[in-house]
């Protein structure tokens, strides 16, 4: 991904597809991924569904867009928010957006907006349809925003780890098709003597993968999770000279899963 200290994002939320209840988490991920310049959410303020939303939207200066429901059974919420979104990329005041929905319905706007050249970052919940994910540069999990409590998965065959109640039932196995990915990530940016550097890997992972984040899988951060893989990867870690930065290597071991 693009560099990401600076950038301008637009954040539009969809409040029919979204809960509510970590909209906080929400934000402070997306402020690790650039500057809120617009912070938008759109939903008809008359239908009790989206009242939980009402009092975030003062506290955290997100403007609330109202979009009636002209026809039962049509959801004009979308055609808003694709409207916005696109005045917004001719406006070109933003570097990117991020499209906070669950809603298939948004795949093709994700696509639009990449084909000009912006970032697009999706954040929704688990049940969000392939189509969009694929759409985005990244796809963050709302399950996974906020997770205070993790251990590390020992084994690619774990189903269930002992983590806090809220996040033991949404992490994901490491199953031997994720191995995969990774050891052939590792290959493809592997030096002539086999080893990768990290920052790469995770780069390459997310091209390949949009929804890749070491948190699905019950880790903060890509390097323990790599470790906690010892049977299939070597790390190296590499002491930067005159500094107290280590950069992280790693190389396949011989083995692929079930070959």
């Amino acid at each position: 991904m693009r560099e990401k200290n600076d950038l301008k994002l637009a954040v539009l939320i969809d409040a029919d597809n979204i809960p509510y209840s970590n909209i906080k988490g929400m934000l402070d991920e997306i402020a690790k991924l650039g500057i809120p310049t617009i912070k938008r959410i759109y939903g008809d303020w008359t239908k009790p569904t989206v009242s939980g939303w009402k009092p975030a939207l003062l506290k955290h200066a997100i403007t609330p867009i109202q979009q009636y429901s002209y026809t039962t059974g049509k959801n004009a919420t979308d055609s808003a928010m694709i409207i916005d979104a696109m005045d917004i990329l001719h406006s070109q005041k933003v570097d990117g957006f991020c499209l906070v929905s669950s809603d298939s319905d948004f795949t093709r706007l994700a696509i639009r907006l990449r084909e000009s050249g912006m970032l697009v970052i999706g954040i929704g919940e688990k049940k969000t349809p392939n189509p969009f994910i694929v759409a985005c540069d990244k796809f963050i999990y709302i399950e996974i925003i906020g997770a205070t409590e993790t251990k590390p998965i020992s084994t690619t065959k774990t189903k269930n780890v002992n983590l806090a109640p809220t996040t033991a039932n949404k992490i994901d196995s490491i199953d031997d098709k994720f191995i995969k990915l990774l050891k052939r990530t590792i290959d493809d940016v592997a030096d002539d003597n086999g080893w990768a550097f990290l920052a790469e890997v995770g780069s390459l992972i997310i091209k390949k993968k949009p929804d890749f984040d070491p948190r699905n899988y019950g880790f903060q951060k890509l390097t323990p999770l790599i470790k906690s893989l010892n049977k299939y990867f070597d790390i190296d870690e590499r002491e930067v000279e005159k500094t107290h930065i280590k950069h992280i290597y790693v190389k396949n071991k011989n083995s692929y899963p079930n070959n």
